[in-house]
């Protein structure tokens, strides 16, 4: 699922959106739950990377085994990776399915060009061929191996990085949020349980009520914190402040003054990665540095 700080991202996005589109508010929020649920769009598409790369290696063995002249390793292959155990629940995994099954553009294709690129820079690297050769399978050494397996290949590859903008814009953007529930979901697989279900985008009706509270109320205070923005700046001008840094801003302020149950530090440090995500590198400086008044203003801790 989405954490808060994941949601506060996507209300910053549909702020920033807004500001570059001016449209109705109930057209913004359905806007804004699309986009939520676009990203799991791009979960189940990298799982099915990883079940196609699976594949893929079981359909090198049956060429193998299907040759005139076969090397001793193409009669009894090594199917240590074929046989992970990872593979198998996210492979086996009921939601998968049935998403992928109502989802067909999601499917990856045994033969497409990143995947086989991906699968034979995969199987040259030293990782892949020193757990190839390791004897026995173990379901923690099968987790630890799919878990650096993904982040080696999958999140930390500029190639598949651009072929996500290619195919979906707004997926660029939200690549680091898909690869987080990814290794959520290797971490989450027990050897002694069946795979049905996978991460949810939205935990349930009290986060949904935050995204659209938080993207209400911000909307509907926005000069008024506005203008408490502005009387914290010192030796700075409102018109030199970029418009996400001001949206990042005005977004925390609003949190600050209808969100109570929530720790003023909590929502500055919140606030303080996401300008991380979409700012320049000395923007949560001057973030901070804002909401680190504010908060002792109105004696939020």
């Amino acid at each position: 699922m989405l954490g808060r700080r994941q949601i506060r991202e996507k209300v910053v996005e549909s702020l920033y959106s807004y500001h570059q589109n001016p449209i109705k508010f109930d057209v913004l929020e359905k806007n804004m739950f699309s986009e939520i649920e676009k990203i799991y769009h791009l979960y189940i598409y990298q799982l099915n990377f990883l079940v196609a790369l699976k594949d893929l290696a079981e359909r090198q063995i049956e060429i193998g085994r299907n040759k005139y002249l076969k090397t001793e390793n193409e009669i009894n292959p090594n199917q240590k990776f074929i046989n992970n155990q990872i593979l198998k629940k996210i492979e086996e995994n009921d939601e998968r399915l049935d998403f992928t099954s109502k989802h067909q553009e999601l499917k990856w294709d045994i033969y497409d060009d990143l995947l086989v690129k991906t699968f034979q820079r995969m199987t040259a690297g030293k990782r892949y061929q020193d757990f190839m050769k390791e004897e026995g399978y173990s379901f923690a050494e099968d987790q630890k191996f799919i878990g650096k397996l993904f982040l080696r290949y999958i999140a930390e590859n500029e190639d598949f990085h651009d072929h996500l903008e290619e195919k979906e814009m707004s997926w660029a953007d939200d690549f680091h949020i898909s690869n987080s529930m990814i290794q959520k979901t290797i971490g989450y697989f027990r050897e002694e349980e069946s795979s049905h279900t996978l991460i949810k985008m939205i935990k349930d009706d009290e986060d949904r009520e935050f995204a659209s509270k938080l993207l209400r109320q911000t909307l509907n205070h926005w000069e008024e914190s506005e203008k408490k923005l502005e009387s914290k700046l010192e030796n700075w001008d409102m018109d030199r402040i970029s418009l996400m840094d001001k949206i990042i801003l005005i977004a925390a302020i609003t949190e600050i003054d209808f969100f109570p149950l929530t720790p003023g530090r909590v929502i500055i440090n919140e606030y303080i990665e996401i300008s991380k995500v979409f700012s320049t590198d000395r923007s949560n400086i001057f973030i901070n540095g804002i909401l680190d008044k504010y908060t002792k203003e109105v004696n939020r801790d």
